[in-house]
């Protein structure tokens, strides 16, 4: 898949993204989202779940607690957020994160995706990077490619 990029200029278009994108997810593909803070990565993740048929209400960013499960009506999302932790392959074993990608048939979404440094996470990984902060439009870069 050659790099698509969207242009958002409103953080409902942020969120239809996430829609778009949630369309083509399948078990056992590793979304890699790369932003700043404040970039919509949380947003974007929920418009994943909307689309997969999750309420959106209940989804939180897992800042705290790590790793979020959501089971949806299609498959189920681990939803990881890597902002507290520190790089490279200590974040692997510290929450588990090659059982979480080996033997689930579901979706693994993992927010600050740089900490994890050149980890190899399977044949599946697409990439989502969002520029822009603030009001800023972002522009949304999505690719497919093995490593973190």
């Amino acid at each position: 898949m050659d790099d698509n990029q969207i242009i958002c200029n409103t953080p409902d278009e942020t969120f239809s993204a996430g829609e778009m994108l949630g369309r083509s997810l399948k078990g056992g593909d590793v979304v890699l989202l790369f932003g700043g803070l404040g970039a919509g990565k949380t947003l974007l993740t929920k418009g994943i779940l909307h689309e997969l048929g999750y309420d959106i209400d209940e989804v939180t960013s897992p800042s705290f607690t790590l790793v979020n499960l959501y089971k949806t009506p299609r498959c189920d999302v681990h939803h990881i957020d890597l902002w507290r932790l520190d790089g490279g392959q200590d974040i692997v074993t510290a929450i588990g994160l090659d059982e979480i990608i080996e033997s689930d048939r579901g979706v693994t979404i993992i927010e600050w995706a740089e900490r994890l440094g050149e980890t190899d996470l399977g044949p599946r990984v697409i990439r989502v990077s969002i520029d822009g902060d603030g009001d800023q439009p972002r522009a949304i870069t999505i690719s497919k490619g093995r490593k973190s």
